[in-house]
């Protein structure tokens, strides 16, 4: 267990870092920030260190500064996180991040896994785009294996006509190609595993995207208590296959066959934002107390709650936002607003216990 007054290494420094730097600091915590751009994490992080992340020499000197190391994305490369394994614990664990890293190692780890995925196929060239199109039939999807997210590196296919255009987009990177799931809805799933083996999981959430970006999460999702049961099993299975410590985000399709999973991120996730209105320990806390060895907070809710991003010129809507009942507004810290951008999210409390 860290005590109180170690330095907690992030990297990353976006608004995720940022928020687990601020539940870091209310348990004793400090948090180094590692990040090779600007960091709106900087603005509550003890310290920052702005370098890439081939530095050798900077990976070296955060290492040295840490007591143990998280992070707040996927796609940080190999070479620096084989450097400062060497030197200082990663939680979660190297595996978790390798998975989540290629589409095709996931969705082959959660198949081996036994759980569903939606129909797919690895594609590396045209050719094999037109094989896997004429294999898993039209609408699909188009997603390069690494490095898409908010509805980057994707591209929806309805015609075979669709197929040079959609792998033109790719710019040669691997592929996979999803075949359409027809779903009532999609739910995530936010959950911790701990030092201990312990798995603490919030209610499912159930997400709305607009143009591959998620713009609300409404808790509690509309599920039977039956899938709330096999949703939050379900993401306590991938914890544990992972040895994981930390917070996971599980994403999944609620269809008329069951339950699929959509995606995994280890890491605390957007659709989880909502916990800081609705429970007394949030995922950002949760995550911290994780990775320090600490023992899991409650994940019960007292409230439900509706979150909803602050995309781009949503920002502009800040003042009448403050003025609203019931609603907690959260900055980002970011420059100008520009399309696509998250600059924030409010989170709406829509009833409670003591309403």
């Amino acid at each position: 267990m860290l005590e109180p007054g170690a330095t907690i290494g992030i990297l990353g420094g976006g608004q995720l870092g940022r928020m687990l730097s601020v539940a870091a600091s209310r348990l004793g915590y400090r948090c180094h920030i590692y990040e090779p751009a600007s960091a709106p994490a900087g603005d509550v992080a003890y310290r920052v260190t702005t370098a890439p992340y081939e530095d050798e020499a900077a990976l070296r000197a955060f290492a040295a500064s840490v007591d143990v190391i998280t992070y707040e994305f996927e796609n940080v490369p190999t070479s620096a996180l084989d450097l400062l394994e060497s030197l200082r614990p990663i939680r979660p664990n190297r595996r978790a991040l390798a998975i989540s890293q290629d589409r095709i190692t996931e969705k082959t780890f959660l198949n081996d896994l036994g759980l569903a995925t939606a129909p797919w196929a690895a594609v590396e060239s045209e050719s094999a785009l037109a094989a896997a199109v004429a294999s898993l039939g039209l609408p699909a999807i188009l997603k390069t294996t690494r490095l898409g997210y908010d509805g980057k590196g994707q591209a929806k296919l309805t015609s075979p006509d669709d197929i040079p255009t959609a792998w033109a987009a790719m710019n040669g990177a691997p592929c996979v190609l999803e075949g359409f799931i027809a779903f009532d809805r999609e739910v995530s799933v936010i959950a911790a595993r701990g030092l201990d083996g312990s798995v603490s999981a919030y209610d499912p959430g159930e997400n709305v995207h607009e143009g591959g970006i998620l713009r609300t999460t409404t808790i509690p999702a509309r599920l039977s208590p039956s899938q709330r049961s096999d949703a939050v099993l379900l993401a306590a299975r991938i914890l544990n296959a992972l040895d994981y410590v930390g917070v996971m985000g599980v994403e999944l399709f609620v269809t008329a066959k069951g339950l699929l999973v959509n995606e995994i991120a280890p890491r605390v996730h957007n659709s989880g934002h909502w916990t800081q209105a609705g429970c007394a320990v949030d995922q950002f806390e949760q995550h911290i107390r994780a990775v320090a060895g600490l023992p899991l907070g409650d994940g019960g809710r007292y409230a439900d709650v509706v979150m909803e991003n602050l995309i781009g010129d949503d920002v502009l809507k800040v003042p009448d936002l403050l003025k609203a009942r019931d609603t907690q507004v959260h900055l980002y810290g970011k420059g100008a607003p520009r399309p696509g951008r998250k600059m924030g999210h409010v989170n709406r409390v829509v009833s409670g216990q003591n309403r």
